[in-house]
């Protein structure tokens, strides 16, 4: 490492929530000109160490140091006036309002007391043109984007405020392939002018691409720091999990495609999104959707599960025609369907309530009778799901908000398997997910699909798509264009066929 001295330091960082040690006498320096990588498991103590940085929580013991001075932010807007500036996994845009009011909302340019809009334009260009993002309209609203242009806004949002440290959160979770290779030219020139990267990303390609010194956190405490590049994946891997790396996915089932599917959907079409789609998933079978992100992948899980308006073709489920209008009819028990939304925050958790609420709410009606709850059978069915997810919950009456990412995942599963279905479609589960709970998540599809439920499982992730999956359905513009099936579920065949291209032309 470099001989200059760190930008930012943090010593003995210790936070509880509790009976909860989020951090125990952490330790972290951060230099000037370098991307740092901070890893580790959800729940391990990442979240709060930012959150320490950022200002957005004091800790119980330790002190701060930016620039060899103590320093210690009883706000956000304290830490970012000293040049520290986190874009979260969460993101603080405000729907209603456009892109330029986000960016600039915590500092608009005024003039003679009134906003001036030509100079908040002005900066909102700026800032957009350094994220990468010279597309995206300043005034339009956020409302109106998609998941991964929102995080773009976010990134520039924070570019915006000139840091001189840029803490990055899992900033490319949401992000479309070719979104995520200008955010890296963004961070990379950062770096080039002497500004100090944080970065936290469960993606292990991301850290190799990107990272100079990387730092594992493992239950509070930190493990060890290293130099980028020299322990292997399975290395960092062992330090993050405590544990031996191995048997990432369970072993695949052997499933007789005989009988009537499970789901099956017959020249599926909507707003020119989704363009003549067939498919089918037999019980006990795991089918994903591959291709680029944006070819349809969602949409097409969206019709299944009733909440696109306007969808022709027809659905079957068990062989027999059926017409599931809304999703409250998907969830039904003669429907049987699940759907795990793509953003847990927004789409898939009551995040002010508590977890036991957020668990029961799908099953209301099979743990009351005539309005009335049955206590004691909610209380069993909540443990149950703690149980058979491994939920690290200190006490089902906090608020959900309070579990680390991957347990927030683990209760939107659990909420769905609550209603006991026979069909699970799931959008992209494990974005965001460290590789611990992925591996949990895995088995436990897998033990799904062994008691008969089908899955189909649209993943931005091909290495998840060939270890789960029996078949896999590439998406194209809105159609399916090749389907994938035991060995032939490849890395390269899956590329090849996300690109529409002829494999032979690409070994050509």
């Amino acid at each position: 490492m470099s001989q200059q001295q760190p930008l930012l330091t943090m010593k003995g960082i210790t936070k509880r929530y509790g009976g909860v040690l989020a951090l125990s006498n952490a330790d972290l320096e951060i230099m000037p000109g370098r991307i740092h990588a901070v890893l580790g498991e959800n729940g391990a103590g990442k979240s709060t160490l930012i959150k320490v940085m950022a200002g957005v929580v004091k800790p119980d013991e330790g002190h701060m140091a930016l620039a060899g001075h103590d320093v210690s932010f009883a706000t956000p807007a304290a830490a970012n006036a000293a040049g520290i500036v986190c874009v979260f996994q969460e993101l603080s845009l405000i729907p209603d309002l456009s892109v330029a009011d986000n960016i600039v909302i915590s500092q608009p340019p005024t003039r003679a007391g009134v906003i001036n809009r030509a100079e908040q334009r002005r900066i909102a260009e700026q800032a957009l043109a350094d994220a990468g993002a010279s597309d995206i309209h300043p005034s339009a609203l956020v409302r109106d984007l998609p998941l991964s242009r929102r995080q773009i806004v976010e990134i520039a949002k924070a570019l915006a405020r000139k840091p001189k440290v840029l803490i990055l959160d899992e900033a490319t979770s949401a992000l479309t392939a070719t979104d995520v290779q200008k955010v890296f030219a963004v961070i990379k020139r950062l770096r080039n002018e002497g500004k100090a990267i944080v970065y936290i990303s469960h993606r292990m390609h991301e850290i190799a691409e990107l990272a100079d010194d990387c730092t594992v956190f493992r239950n509070g405490r930190k493990i060890s720091t290293f130099t980028a590049g020299s322990k292997t994946d399975s290395e960092v891997v062992e330090l993050m999990i405590g544990r031996e790396y191995k048997n990432v996915f369970p072993p695949k089932g052997n499933v007789a495609l005989t009988g009537a599917p499970a789901i099956a959907c017959r020249h599926l079409s909507w707003a020119g999104r989704l363009n003549d789609i067939s498919l089918s998933v037999h019980p006990g079978e795991v089918v994903g959707l591959g291709g680029l992100d944006g070819q349809g992948q969602r949409e097409l899980l969206l019709a299944l599960f009733g909440v696109l308006r306007g969808v022709s073709g027809k659905v079957e489920r068990d062989g027999l025609p059926t017409s599931i209008r809304d999703p409250s009819r998907a969830r039904l028990p003669q429907s049987g369907m699940a759907l795990i939304p793509e953003d847990r925050k927004t789409e898939g958790l009551m995040l002010p309530m508590s977890i036991g609420d957020n668990l029961c709410f799908s099953a209301l009606d099979r743990v009351s009778s005539r309005g009335v709850l049955d206590r004691g059978a909610v209380a069993r069915k909540i443990q149950e799901m703690i149980d058979l997810l491994q939920i690290k919950v200190a006490s089902p009456d906090l608020p959900v908000s309070s579990l680390s990412g991957g347990n927030q995942q683990k209760v939107v599963i659990a909420k769905w398997l609550m209603n006991e279905p026979r069909v699970v479609l799931l959008n992209d589960p494990t974005r965001g997910i460290d590789v611990g709970t992925k591996q949990e998540i895995y088995a436990l599809l897998r033990r799904l699909a062994d008691s008969g439920v089908a899955i189909l499982f649209y993943s931005t992730d091909y290495d998840e798509l060939i270890g789960c999956c029996d078949r896999v359905m590439v998406m194209y513009g809105g159609a399916i264009v090749r389907e994938l099936a035991g060995e032939a579920i490849t890395e390269h065949a899956l590329v090849a066929s996300a690109l529409n291209i002829n494999e032979g032309a690409v070994h050509g």
